[in-house]
């Protein structure tokens, strides 16, 4: 019997990471993986959840140059290694979805052709999701293709936190507040519903800390207020961005310095942030590990600026009954929830050390007033979820990898 499969596509600039779930029933994870750097000295790795051994190889450059490349060598992975599945709908990560999408939806042409009219509002990230999007439909013409949107959960900000003082047509044009990494959020505020759903009714500030950084005001499951802006620029700073800038040193740079805006944009997404305040690295890990002055400074920086967004959306929300750290850096780092909540103790934080040191479910001693949890992300079941049921609705049915699209012979 032919085993109908979910994939999962989330393109960046130079990776294209995925996920592959048996959605004959409630979906099931089989695969997960990623191809990095793209366009250089590509490789693959990836985790099986069967007797199949992980996978850690260098790729020919040649043959994986783009992404469609790098789909490429995900596909031949796929086919060598669940040789009766069939791919029938792919999901796709896409950053920006405008004023339009609010939800899920299945790519048609006139879907593909707004993504690609957003580019400028998120120029570093929705070329790639576009790109990653036109592959998959290449290697899948017959497969259902379904874009699920960062922007989306937050779309039920009100007004007052979704605007800037701008003259209102910019408003009507589109130059707004939409937030993102909602896919995320989304996926924690429902864990959290079903795990302490008495906090998760109330006023919650989750922060999202990976190499790209924000935080949201969520109450009652519900986006209020997030970090990020017009574009994922603004905000916490982040590995390579540098988040929260008054506009007038942008433009102290292209009149005093004369620079080219092109390398005013690369500056601020990729030289920035805990890269360019170390001189080191964009890698929390490594920053922790390093003990240098530099090192330890970009950490105070990147922890103050948390605390001073935990005390906006609180005020934002009219109190806290729960901040959430998830993603890498907030699943993963003791010391920077730590540094965060020393000085939240006004908002009723009473870290418990031991247990932020383990990384329990909840850190704070069972005394505190605000409860804060360590709950891990998992953008990629939400995408899943969507596609899955857009599928179902749309009633379709196994079909093969098409005869002319198998990549045995493929140079990966």
């Amino acid at each position: 019997m032919t085993t109908p499969l979910a994939l999962v596509l989330n393109a960046g600039s130079s990776s294209l990471k995925f996920a592959l779930y048996d959605i004959a029933a409630a979906p099931v994870e089989r695969a997960r993986g990623i191809v990095e750097r793209i366009g250089g000295a590509p490789r693959l790795k990836a985790a099986f959840r069967a007797d199949l051994p992980s996978v850690a190889r260098d790729l020919a450059s040649e043959a994986v140059h783009d992404h469609a490349g790098a789909l490429g060598a995900v596909l031949f992975l796929i086919e060598a290694s669940f040789p009766d599945a069939r791919i029938v709908t792919v999901g796709h990560r896409v950053v920006h979805g405008g004023t339009t999408y609010a939800a899920p939806i299945v790519v048609t042409p006139e879907v593909l052709a707004e993504l690609t009219r957003l580019i400028p509002f998120a120029p570093i990230h929705q070329p790639h999701n576009v790109s990653g999007i036109e592959a998959a439909q290449a290697a899948f013409p017959d497969a259902l293709q379904v874009a699920c949107f960062d922007t989306a959960f937050h779309r039920t900000q009100p007004w007052v936190n979704d605007t800037y003082a701008l003259p209102p047509d910019y408003y009507a044009r589109g130059v707004r507040r939409y937030g993102f990494h909602g896919l995320s959020y989304e996926y924690v505020s429902g864990e959290l519903a079903r795990i302490a759903p008495e906090r998760a009714a109330g006023r919650v500030v989750i922060a999202h800390l990976g190499n790209g950084a924000s935080m949201c005001a969520v109450e009652g499951g519900r986006s209020i207020s997030s970090t990020m802006g017009f574009t994922p620029l603004d905000g916490l700073p982040m590995g390579t961005r540098c988040g929260q800038i008054d506009p007038g040193v942008i433009f102290y740079m292209l009149a005093e310095e004369e620079r080219p805006i092109d390398d005013v944009q690369t500056l601020l997404y990729t030289e920035s942030g805990l890269l360019g305040l170390s001189g080191l690295s964009n890698d929390m890990r490594t920053l922790e590990a390093s003990g240098t002055a530099e090192a330890d400074a970009a950490i105070a920086y990147y922890t103050a600026r948390i605390r001073e967004q935990v005390g906006r959306l609180a005020a934002t929300l009219g109190g806290l009954d729960a901040l959430v750290f998830t993603a890498g850096i907030g699943e993963n780092s003791p010391r920077i929830r730590a540094e965060v909540c020393e000085r939240l103790g006004w908002i009723g934080i009473e870290l418990d050390p031991e247990r932020n040191a383990a990384s329990a479910e909840v850190i704070t001693t069972s005394a505190s007033p605000v409860e804060v949890r360590v709950v891990p992300t998992d953008e990629e079941i939400v995408i899943v979820r969507a596609a899955k049921s857009l599928w179902e609705a749309g009633d379709a049915a196994c079909r093969p990898f098409p005869p002319d699209r198998r990549l045995s012979d493929t140079k990966v």
